[in-house]
């Protein structure tokens, strides 16, 4: 069983770092450091690892010394503890794009990198180091960790976002991707060298857009409409968004349309795949009776037993379904067939319902004529 020590173990990638390790129980100890630790922690932790995640660092305080105390410091004491004990021993180090900069934080990770070339050099240790750009994600600190962080904290809580420039791009990272290279370093070999490395992909977004796109799902969501996951940024911010909402605002009451057949509700939307509707119907009531030029849809019956009833309004031709929940199977509703659902059953029936568009008032695409000629 290997054995890891995780600094800045309270931390945002630490947290998701960690989470994911646990999954792996049989195959890794996780040994933790954080703010609470001493020092004499961190030696002992240092006796017995073969692996270190070195996440601690400061990234925003009042005091520019807390940078060399914790970015600097913290490096060289965990590098001369493992040389006094002639451990050589694998570092992974999450250090900044800010390296590169002229600033107090910048500087204090581009020397925290110099003390970790040298243990390199010296033990022939691997040691990789990941100038990270702006990392995003579930658990982030409003505030502190990232903007995402922030602009979707304020907006799930109906607060006011402050912009300096909207034109300005930024470069995120998504932290799932972090730390899922983070984790495959524990699987390869040792390469017994200093390598700086990459997590890709990266997404480069300017702040007004990044902004506009999270107010998008949080007005979207109050239609159920989702967004496009095709997209990759996307599929990694929207989860995040949904990751900052309200404990009391996870759920959605959604409108209920009744009439004497039954009910019927709206359940997901999306401009990409359409709509997905459930209806309850009541024993011997019809649904339907309509077609479409251009809509299509899919039936499932998931609780009952009904007949679907189709006519092909060009050849005239009559097709029938039976169905129930004793064989769940989806019935195509292609244009140009005039269509019906009728619960044959002796108990309410319900019926899961997709059509490839959002409904239209204005251009509903549905047409009335009774599929059973008079």
């Amino acid at each position: 069983m290997r054995q890891v020590l995780v600094t800045g173990s309270n931390g945002f990638i630490g947290r998701n770092l960690i989470q994911n390790l646990s999954r792996k129980k049989s195959e890794y100890k996780i040994i933790t450091f954080g703010r609470d630790n001493s020092l004499e922690d961190l030696k002992s932790s240092l006796a017995q690892v073969d692996f270190v995640y070195h996440l601690a660092a400061i990234n925003r305080t009042n005091d520019e010394k807390d940078f060399e105390r914790v970015n600097v410091g913290l490096t060289k004491q965990i590098v001369d503890t493992l040389i006094d004990m002639n451990r050589k021993v694998d570092i992974v180090m999450t250090s900044s794009v800010q390296a590169l900069a002229d600033n107090p934080y910048g500087k204090s990770k581009k020397a925290a990198e110099g003390i970790l070339k040298s243990y390199s050099e010296k033990m022939k240790a691997s040691v990789y180091i990941y100038r990270l750009p702006n990392v995003f994600g579930k658990w982030g600190k409003p505030n502190y960790n990232s903007v995402v962080s922030t602009f979707c904290y304020n907006i799930t809580h109906e607060k006011d976002i402050w912009i300096s420039d909207e034109n300005k791009e930024i470069e995120l990272v998504h932290v799932d991707d972090v730390v899922k290279e983070f984790a495959h370093l524990l699987e390869i070999q040792s390469a017994n060298k200093l390598i700086f490395s990459e997590v890709k992909p990266t997404f480069k977004i300017t702040l007004g857009k990044l902004a506009q796109m999270i107010r998008g799902f949080h007005e979207d969501r109050k239609n159920s409409i989702v967004p496009d996951f095709s997209d990759e940024f996307i599929k990694r911010l929207y989860p995040t968004y949904l990751s900052y909402l309200d404990k009391n605002n996870l759920s959605q009451t959604l409108e209920l349309k009744t009439d004497e057949r039954g009910s019927l509700f709206e359940l997901i939307k999306s401009k990409q795949f359409g709509q997905i509707f459930i209806s309850t119907t009541k024993s011997g009531y019809v649904r339907g009776n309509h077609y479409h030029d251009s809509k299509i849809e899919k039936f499932c019956l998931i609780k009952g037993k009904a007949i679907i009833k189709l006519r092909n309004l060009l050849t005239q031709e009559n097709i029938s379904y039976e169905v129930s929940d004793q064989k769940i199977e989806i019935v195509d509703i292609p244009p140009g067939y005039t269509h019906s659902i009728q619960n044959i059953g002796k108990d309410e029936m319900i019926v899961l319902f997709w059509s490839d568009e959002i409904f239209d008032s204005q251009n509903p695409d549905t047409y009335y004529e009774k599929v059973e000629n008079e």
